[in-house]
């Protein structure tokens, strides 16, 4: 018989007060948060990941790396992602680097899955200006979220509450797109 193996991971209270203490013992040392999952001290917080996080455009450069790039003129966002192996990579062409467009029903779940990981938030004209699309396509749901005290706005700033970080997860879920109906079965639809 095979002895009974104990949890690999801690009861949920237990996490809860486990990252409760770490947020505590980071503060004390000058820490602050300013991401649902990244603190730093004044003056410190990793631009890298910020530009990720205000949806903005970086190059994918290197086997596996990814990029976003928008094109305003076109109103195109692209998604790009090199291949993976490092042979492989050396061994492609140029057209060897996948290129998706981020179809438009799509870019408020993209834009909001960075956006609100940010202790700060945004604003909602940047919604706008990173994803070519109109506040009031989401307007709605940020409203009902507000409503349900995952999310608070001031002003024409939203951010996450306290509970929203907590259940980040769920919170974007009210972001993502219906997937169509297709007989037969399920499929995720690239066609914008």
């Amino acid at each position: 018989m095979f002895a009974a193996q104990p949890p690999l991971l801690p009861a949920d209270d237990v996490a809860a007060d486990m990252l409760a203490e770490c947020g505590r013992r980071l503060a004390d040392a000058g820490f602050a948060q300013y991401e649902v999952s990244a603190y730093a001290r004044p003056g410190r917080r990793c631009r890298h990941n910020l530009n990720y996080w205000t949806f903005g455009d970086y190059l994918g450069v290197g086997a596996g790396a990814h990029g976003k790039l928008t094109f305003p003129a076109s109103g195109r966002i692209v998604r790009t992602v090199q291949p993976r192996e490092p042979r492989r990579y050396l061994a492609a062409a140029p057209s060897g680097l996948t290129r998706k467009a981020v179809p438009r029903r799509e870019r408020p779940f993209e834009f909001m899955l960075n956006a609100l990981r940010l202790v700060e938030g945004f604003e909602t004209a940047s919604f706008s200006e990173r994803t070519g699309l109109d506040w009031e396509e989401v307007s709605k749901t940020v409203s009902s979220l507000v409503g349900k005290g995952l999310i608070v706005g001031q002003g024409t700033r939203y951010r996450a509450t306290p509970r929203g970080l907590q259940f980040l997860n769920d919170v974007l879920l009210s972001f993502v797109p219906e997937s169509p109906k297709t007989p037969g079965g399920f499929r995720l639809s690239t066609v914008e």
